[in-house]
């Protein structure tokens, strides 16, 4: 969606930084030369955001143009030239702008902070997905068009928002996401998990299975971050924007953000460094060096 990606496609290139954290810094302690666009995992993380992240985008603004919009736009006349243009743009620069801030940080030695860079950007994103700017935005991914959301009461109760779930998976807009999921996701899991095993080969620490690395980036996307998103929603919903978002921060930096939180625990089960950088230390559950 076009309000969502912006946060996505960060998260995305702040994980692929962050999966190549031990190889980064390696480079970097060699002085390799050449620039920034010599970088190979940079310029993996740019092919997979312009190649198959961009596409997809596209794809669902052409296809489904008022469910990628939110609902707002009502068909193709709705959205101006610019909007579309930005909008493919952005799927790349905020990818790179993500990869690039969480490589600076893993260069000073900070990967855990890294790694919240992601958590941040799917936070971001499942907030809108969640909540939106009116507290609706369930309500409008779980539309296929404007027509059908406008049929939602404002308040929907429990039964009725699970009979529109359940007919909205099995819509047009639907079967195309689960198409491509079937390509994005395994390519970013399998890039990730590559990335993080291979670092550990080249810094002679025992490498982690292929399915606890896939387990802990789906527990710290969905359990972490969707899950904060979600509380953040509620507390909005509640207490209203002045007084919730500031309870949601002040949670999230206590629950999930604070040393041996939810957040912590997911980075521990990928064994990736707290500190690069002369003799490397790998956290576990009891805390980030």
């Amino acid at each position: 969606m076009v309000q969502v990606d912006v946060f996505w496609s960060y998260g995305i290139g702040a994980s692929f930084a962050t999966a190549a954290c031990r190889q980064l810094t390696a480079r970097n302690t060699r002085a390799e030369r050449g620039g920034p666009w010599s970088d190979p995992y940079l310029m993996a993380a740019v092919l997979y955001c312009a190649v198959l992240f961009a596409p997809s985008g596209a794809w669902l603004l052409w296809g489904f143009p008022d469910w990628e919009t939110m609902q707002v736009a009502s068909g193709h006349e709705a959205l101006p030239a610019w909007l579309v243009a930005l909008f493919a743009a952005t799927n790349v620069s905020q990818g790179v702008l993500g990869y690039k801030v969480a490589e600076r940080l893993i260069l000073s030695g900070r990967v855990y902070a890294a790694f919240l860079q992601a958590g941040i950007g799917y936070t971001g994103m499942f907030f809108i997905l969640v909540h939106g700017w009116d507290g609706r935005g369930y309500q409008r991914f779980f539309s296929a068009d404007r027509d059908v959301f406008a049929t939602w009461p404002r308040e929907a109760g429990g039964e009725e928002a699970l009979s529109r779930i359940a007919d909205w998976l099995t819509s047009p807009v639907a079967l195309t996401l689960y198409g491509m999921g079937v390509v994005l996701v395994p390519v970013m899991l399998a890039l990730i998990a590559a990335w993080i095993r291979a670092g550990q080969r080249e810094a002679g620490v025992t490498r982690v299975g292929l399915l606890r690395v896939v387990g802990a980036v789906l527990a710290a996307v969905f359990a972490v971050a969707l899950g904060t998103a979600v509380t953040a929603s509620v507390l909005v919903h509640l207490l209203g924007w002045w007084l919730g978002v500031p309870a949601a921060v002040l949670l999230a930096a206590l629950v999930a953000v604070r040393r041996k939180g939810v957040a912590e625990r997911a980075f521990a089960l990928l064994a990736l460094p707290g500190r690069l950088g002369g003799r490397e230390q790998t956290p576990g559950l009891l805390g980030v060096h």
